[in-house]
């Protein structure tokens, strides 16, 4: 107290400090005075706003006023640097006399009350210290805070700042209390807690910066934080203008004159004025706000030639703007028609495929690469016109890769046309100071873009240290600069990211999979812009030192040459994450793929045979042109990764030259869905690629240390040869004994040897890694550990909580210091074990992705620092073992194995293979060596009942996938007691489908078909079970048992049924437990009569009528409970819950360990909702329209039973969508008019309007007129279903048109089906449609041809499956 006092003196009798200067702007005036820690101050200088330009001081002058009055600015901008820049001038350089210090916090979705309050730290000695934030220090000592990014919070943070926003207050955690400066003035120094109060400093000011929600991706602003601000909007013409200063010099000013113009039209045209603009806004997007400055930088080093080529145009486009790549193509159209109005030429393909151009950006070519310095190089680029261009970049220490390459073909890759244009690209980028991002293309499935190869020769090139660092959805925005460390005596710290370490370092860090973090990458934009980031404590990294400013433990500065490259994981559509923010950050170069003679060329060099390599190609380029970009985040998309592991095979086992099995294992075939199998099968067709009959295996041995696999046997296969390979040899790991995996027995068949000769080839010859996929008990283990022979093995079993860290290592708390240990999968690495990942596919999908770079580079970067790599590159490195494989077991995907879509996070980089049911000669082979004693005639019943039951599961007939599992159960159980009946063992298997009448049925069908007598099935066994006479249960004790006697209870002389208790003899009698009597039976079939006869009264409903709608209702009864169990699955996924972070209670969170031995309360997690992302909508209904064509060619040609099967199938979608807890809209066309509703949107449809409505569409096809309203009805569905607010938004037809006679081109059908890029369509053809062969090549993944009209159901079961679960 008394200190206190003394200070209260002092600082009266202490002269105020004095004024160095009076700034005036406009009529303000204001007094500056000196710095108090210059430290704080702007370090900026070079890309501060230009004072003298007017829009900067026009919003300088209103941040001044805002100043004076002791109010907080809210600065709306569109995303990009100059709001930010805005506030740092404001700060520093207005008039180079403001003087202002500044603390900055860049907000994103991670941020919590501790970054904005104060955070804890046990320091050495176990002494827990309070850390102020960087807003607590700015209230202390009267600096400007500025809040970054607020859009990017979530709910509920920002608010926090409320009432230190509104009043200067705020309660911290070490229990002082701000208060506004007068209140403090106020206080008896005397009083007793006065101590506890600290004032807000009077020159505390708040500014904060977000974009506007809508239209830009985040979270709304909240009303009580919001009316706290003086709002300043930020005119984004005024902006692209501002930051690209300076003057062009004269070779390029005609264009960028051109292309200025074009991008602030393109501004106004996207800007929405009024609600008539809304609705015909451009469906051109605004450029970004740094594109004008890009390409101001471009043309001034890079003077364009007179004329640009449109694929040139088209790639310096796609830099300024790479919003364009997955924009509809009309955006593209628009662009350039603008282009050519300029008299600047037409625009190429945004697709950029083809273009074998070896020069990069504006047709410049590498030249040479000379080092100057261990930190500079000398770029030299050949220009169009002859001259040649010089500028020094940025480089690494180490030896370059010379260049000219001398030796092109020691390279180990080949520099091709398409090759060195991109890596000039990358080369101009680096030279003008940018960091860059590889942005992939937007076509759902195409050749390699050479990302990897890229950015490993762009390091090599300059002489760089590559730092890889592998991005996974769980990685925070505070992780990405810095990690938590505990110290060996218990003292908390922080230590820099690897992002950080290599910008000290001056490293190329590639951020690979920056697609996954989503909008936590945002929290890199000042980093990537202006070169500054704040880290722990007072620490950050400034763009330079001021005058007279030394480095010091809290200031630094990035290494010149540090830079970054940003690439794509390509599992994630373009338009989720390649935002106007990403544009800003990076300089986009766009990813070309390889022409199709480059990748014959790899693939040649496998040494496959050069017939085969052009069948592959040919396939391969068909199949990707096939696929819809909805389908292909979960299809297997074919790269050529794929291509090179399939014709390596062929090369060195030539034998194997089988491409139908080759790529539909590559493909997964055998769990497409149907639409797709069919699609496949016709490029197979057009291909001349012929499916072979599969061979016998024999049994492998084990022969001179060697597993021996006997060749293959059969027709086709005369000339196949022995496959021989090595055994393990246990003294390569003799600590893993405890590892080799045990196996009771194992029944040889040729289906499963096959499989293990191919894993054996794959793994041991090829080195590759595996992705094993298939139904539930089809032996996916059972085959691996047959295989790993003496091997040791590790094993990890993944489930709905499993996360990164725990992957990583197991985490143990002792004695209050943190300590990891190794996980499995590190044991394995290290140690040089097979590990198997059971599950995959039950674990969320970020945490299976980490196993991509592992499988595909050898690379992870592990939570504690440490870096799993292939060969030693740095201390504390963790090398992987040249015998290391993994092995990823999991359920094929879709319904109704519930798992997720785990696939399309692992590219290509493992080899997949699909675990089928063995054929039915295979399973007979096995269940005879389980079952000896029973007869072959019986197990060859047996397995052919099983057999249709798979088929007709994959028809849709039943909706469970029985399997080898269930089979082999049932017969264990009869060779075990053979006095039980089949109907008996049958239970075993099908109890659980009793309340599944259509499974019941057509199990019993098949029973019948296969001469398998069986009374009863389904509830009716278990009754009669229940009435079968129970064995006698005898228990004979060992030792003298004369203690006591049996007691018999007394005898009821009426004889009356007794249960329970233990006074009289007997119980229920014999014949009531035995037999339900007739008159009973008969009692229960007159009430089912009469409750038909009342539920059709009920109805309206005459009995020929209900007769007939069972006969629909009973045609596609398999397929509606499908396809009710699969959206059913959708909506429960939609709503599916995940560990929700940073919760006060819950389970202790492992990540968070380090904060709770600080005292942080948010360090539990808890199952909860998952917020959707930044940019994307709130889930709502999904507005699905279904069209069916009923014109007079449905009736007239209806002995193919066309109308009968669509009839059948509006059935299904009505018994489906009406068991939903969302109804949805159907509307059928009619060759009479354009579309004819039966059912509207939220129609409730008892039985009797269901049968209505197929009874009309009958009755339209006999009184309709000639005529084709196909391409009418789906443009006005279109029009119609787009107008709802929605989820999501779909349209599916199915027609009988006769296109050619309607004059119906393919070209109609696209404009039609493109007319809303929103809305996904579907068009399945029958009848005379279904001859029309192009609609499947031009409608890839849309369009379908149905010949056979039984599979209507199915099909468009298929398609709504697969669209819906996009």
């Amino acid at each position: 107290m008394a200190s206190r006092r003394l200070q209260h003196i002092l600082s009266g009798l202490t002269p105020p400090p004095q004024p160095i200067g009076v700034l005036q702007l406009g009529d303000i005036s204001h007094d500056i005075y000196p710095a108090a820690e210059p430290s704080r101050l702007p370090h900026t200088e070079d890309v501060l706003l230009d004072t003298e330009d007017a829009f900067n001081l026009d919003n300088l002058h209103f941040m001044l006023q805002k100043y004076l009055l002791g109010q907080d600015v809210f600065l709306l901008s569109q995303p990009g640097p100059y709001a930010r820049r805005l506030a740092l001038t404001f700060c520093r350089q207005l008039c180079r006399m403001l003087n202002t210090e500044y603390e900055f916090v860049s907000l994103h979705r991670d941020v919590g009350e501790t970054e904005l309050k104060q955070g804890r730290e046990i320091h050495p000695g176990g002494n827990l210290v309070y850390v102020d934030s960087a807003a607590v220090r700015a209230v202390k000592h009267g600096r400007v805070l500025i809040l970054d990014g607020v859009e990017k919070a979530e709910r509920g943070i920002m608010p926090v700042l409320n009432n230190l926003l509104e009043n200067r207050e705020m309660n911290l955690d070490d229990g002082m209390h701000i208060v506004h400066p007068h209140r403090y003035a106020l206080l008896d120094p005397d009083e007793p807690g006065s101590s506890a109060f600290i004032p807000a400093h009077k020159n505390f000011r708040v500014i904060a910066i977000a974009a506007p929600v809508p239209p830009y991706p985040g979270y709304p602003l909240d009303p009580p934080f919001r009316s706290r601000f003086q709002a300043r909007f930020v005119d984004p013409l005024g902006s692209l203008l501002a930051l690209a200063r300076g003057d062009v010099p004269p070779p390029s000013a005609r264009m960028y004159e051109k292309l200025r113009d074009i991008i602030l039209s393109t501004q106004i045209a996207s800007e929405s004025r009024h609600t008539l603009d809304a609705v015909a806004r451009s469906t051109l997007p605004a450029f970004p706000q740094t594109s004008l400055a890009k390409a101001q930088a471009l043309l001034s080093a890079f003077p364009p030639p007179d004329r640009l080529s449109p694929e040139q145009l088209a790639r310096l486009v796609l830099s300024l703007h790479p919003a364009l790549i997955h924009s509809p193509f009309v955006a593209w159209a628009m662009l350039s028609h603008q282009f050519e109005d300029a008299g600047l030429g037409s625009l190429g393909s945004p697709n950029l495929s083809g273009d074998e151009d070896d020069t990069g950006l504006l047709g410049y070519r590498l030249a040479r690469i000379q080092k100057i310095d261990d930190h500079t190089a000398r770029l030299s680029f050949d220009s169009p016109s002859g001259t040649s261009i010089e500028l020094t970049a940025p480089a690494g220490p180490h030896a370059y890769l010379p260049f000219p390459f001398t030796n092109p073909e020691m390279l180990g890759f080949v520099p091709s046309s398409r090759f060195m244009g991109l890596l000039t690209s990358l080369l101009q980028v680096h030279a003008l100071g940018w960091d860059v991002s590889y942005v992939p293309p937007a076509l759902p499935s195409t050749a390699t873009c050479s990302t990897t190869l890229l950015v490993r020769t762009f390091s090599a090139m300059l002489g760089y240290e590559l730092e890889d660092v592998h991005m996974y959805k769980e990685l925070g925005g505070r992780e990405l600069i810095m990690r938590r460390k505990v110290e060996d005596g218990g003292a908390t710290t922080w230590e820099p990211s690897p992002l950080i370490e290599g910008a000290w370092q001056g490293r190329l860090v590639h951020l690979s999979g920056m697609d996954v973090i989503g909008s936590t990458a945002g929290s890199l934009a000042r980093l990537a812009q202006d070169r500054e980031v704040e880290l722990w404590g007072k620490k950050r990294i400034v763009r330079r030192l001021l005058e007279e400013e030394e480095p010091s433990p809290d200031l630094s500065v990035a290494h010149q040459s540090f830079r970054v490259i940003s690439t794509a994981s390509k599992s994630l559509p373009l338009k989720d994450w390649l935002s106007d923010e990403h544009a800003n950050m990076f300089f986009t170069v766009a990813a070309q793929p390889m022409s199709q003679a480059e990748e014959a060329h790899i693939l040649l060099q496998s040494g496959c045979p050069a017939p085969i390599v052009d069948t592959l190609l040919k396939f391969a380029d068909k199949y990707r042109s096939s696929m819809a970009s909805d389908a292909v985040q979960k299809n297997r998309k074919l790269g050529t990764r794929s291509l090179i592991r399939i014709a390596r095979r062929v090369a060195q086992f030539p034998v194997d030259d089988d491409l139908h099995t080759l790529l539909s294992r590559a493909l997964l075939a055998d769990f497409l869905p149907a639409t797709e199998t069919m699609n496949l099968q016709n490029i197979f067709e057009e291909c001349g690629i012929e499916k072979r009959t599969p061979p016998f295996n024999p049994p492998p041995e084990v022969r001179d240390g060697t597993l021996y696999f006997p060749p293959p046997t059969g027709a086709q296969w005369k000339k196949a040869r022995p496959t021989s390979i090595p055994c393990f040899n246990p003294a390569q790991d003799p600590e893993g004994v405890s590892h080799v995996p045990h196996m009771d027995h194992f029944y040889d068949n040729s289906l499963q040897t096959g499989l293990m000769r191919d894993l054996a080839i794959d793994l041991e010859v090829l080195g590759e890694h595996l992705v094993l996929l298939g139904n539930q008990g089809v032996g996916k283990n059972k085959v691996v550990d047959r295989y790993l022979l003496g091997r040791p093995r590790e094993y990890i079993q993944l489930h709905r909580d499993t996360t990164v860290n725990q992957l990583m290592f197991q985490t143990v708390l002792e004695n209050g210091v943190i300590r990891y240990t190794d996980s499995p999968l590190l044991r394995a690495i290290t140690l040089g074990r097979v590990i198997i990942i059971d599950e995959a596919d039950k674990a969320a999908e970020h945490v299976v992705a980490i196993f991509r770079s592992l499988a595909g580079h050898g690379q992870l970067t592990l939570a504690d620092g440490r870096r799993v790599r292939e060969t030693k590159e740095r201390e504390g490195d963790v090398v992987v073992h040249p015998n290391f494989r993994l092995i990823l077991l999991a359920n094929r995907p879709g319904y109704p194995f519930l798992g997720n879509h785990f696939l399309q996070v692992l590219g290509d980089n493992f080899c997949c293979h699909a675990v089928t049911n063995p054929d039915m000669a295979s399973e007979r082979r096995l269940l005879s060596q389980l079952a000896p004693q029973l007869s072959e005639d019986l197990i060859l019943r047996l397995v052919a009942t099983f057999h249709d039951l798979r088929k007709a599961y994959e028809s849709g007939t039943v909706t469970y996938p029985y399997s080898l599992r269930e089979l082999l159960n049932l017969v264990r159980h009869m060779q075990a007691y053979p006095g039980d009946s089949l109907e008996e063992c049958l239970r075993n298997v099908f109890d659980f489908d009793v309340y599944r009448p259509e499974t019941i049925a057509k199990l019993a069908e098949i029973l019948d078909h296969h001469g398998l007598v069986v009374k009863n099935l389904g509830i009716g066994a278990a009754r009669e079970a229940a009435q079968k006479k129970v064995l006698d249960v005898k228990f004979e004790p060992k030792g003298d048992t004369t203690l006591s006697e049996p007691k018999y209870g007394k005898d009821d002389p009426d004889n009356q049924p007794h249960t329970g208790g233990n006074t009289w003899a007997g119980g229920v009698p014999d014949a009531l437990k035995n037999d339900v009597p007739d008159h009973v039976k008969e009692r229960a079939r007159e009430m089912a009569r009469q409750e038909l006869a009342r539920r059709l009264e009920e109805l309206s409903m005459s009995a020929g009528e209900a007769k007939g709608y069972t006969m629909l209702f009973e045609a596609v009864e398999g397929h509606i409970a499908q396809l009710h169990d699969l959206l059913e699955n959708l909506a429960a996924r939609e709503e599916e819950r995940i560990w929700v972070k940073r919760q006060t209670d819950g389970e202790l969170d492992d990540s968070r360990l380090t904060e709770g031995l600080t005292g942080e309360a948010t360090v539990y997690k808890r199952r909860g909702m998952a917020k959707p992302e930044l940019g994307r909508p709130q889930l709502k209904p999904k507005r699905i329209r279904f069209l069916f064509d009923v014109s007079a060619s449905m009736y007239r040609f209806q002995y193919d039973g066309r109308l009968k099967r669509s009839m059948e199938t509006a059935v299904m979608l009505m018994e489906t969508f009406d068991r939903l807890t969302r109804k949805e809209k159907y509307v059928w066309d009619s060759g009479d008019s354009a579309s004819i509703p039966l059912v509207e949107a939220g129609q409730d449809l008892e039985v009797r309007d269901r049968w209505k409505v197929v009874d009309k569409m009958e009755m339209i096809t006999q009184y309709t007129f000639a005529g084709d309203y196909t391409l009418e009805a789906i443009d006005k569905a279109v029009a119609e279903v787009a107008k709802f607010d929605a989820d999501d938004w779909f349209v599916v037809a199915i027609t009988d048109a006769n296109f050619a006679r309607y004059g119906i081109t393919a070209e109609d059908l696209q404009r039609v089906m493109n007319r809303n890029p929103k809305v996904h369509t579907a068009l399945v053809c029958i009848g005379e449609g279904a001859e029309a062969t192009w609609i499947p090549k031009n409608l890839p993944g849309r369009g379908y041809r149905v010949s056979n009209t039984a599979d209507i159901p199915a099909v468009l079961r298929s398609i709504l499956s697969t669209m819906i679960d996009h």
